[in-house]
């Protein structure tokens, strides 16, 4: 948006943000859920050592997940009306980061869990590590290449550049 103001952007930001923690949200709300029912299952007991620090990792960590992606709303809330949006886009940018990391993390390991326990450690282990690395990839390393794309494109002088009033 070219003729936007600095408000008018934060405002538009915000809402893009608040938009993609939606979906989110709403995959590490079931994830949550789900996990918190595990332990009262009667399979639950016959888990080992190792596989319980998974579930308590798939669950600390979703529980991490939920809160930064709930974050955005309760503090837009507390911080209504008083002219923090720049900084309330910058914060909120940052827990979505974290929250699909802590995503990452439960999906991760709750997979493991599971794959352990129909079958054994080595494949659940080769399987996490591929979901970790698809997650990795796709969620960060991805657009971290896009963005370094961008900033040499627009910084060599013979690329076609975004100006920076519709970079966001």
């Amino acid at each position: 948006m070219k003729n936007e103001s600095r408000a008018e952007r934060a405002d538009r930001n915000f809402v893009e943000l608040l938009q993609g923690a939606r979906v989110a949200v709403t995959g590490v709300q079931v994830l949550f859920a789900f996990l918190l029912t595990v332990p009262f299952s009667s399979g639950f007991t016959r888990l080992d050592a190792a596989d319980r620090w998974l579930y308590y990792a798939a669950l600390v960590s979703a529980a991490i997940a939920s809160i930064c992606y709930i974050a955005p709303t309760a503090q837009h809330r507390v911080l209504f009306r008083q002219g923090r949006k720049e900084t309330l886009v910058r914060r909120s940018n940052l827990y979505g980061l974290l929250g699909a990391l802590a995503l990452a993390v439960s999906m991760t390991t709750a997979a493991m869990l599971v794959i352990d326990y129909l079958f054994d450690v080595a494949l659940a282990s080769i399987t996490a590590g591929l979901l970790a690395l698809l997650a990795l990839w796709t969620w960060f390393g991805q657009p971290a290449l896009d963005r370094s794309d961008q900033s040499s494109s627009s910084s060599g002088g013979g690329g076609s550049a975004v100006p920076s009033s519709s970079r966001d």
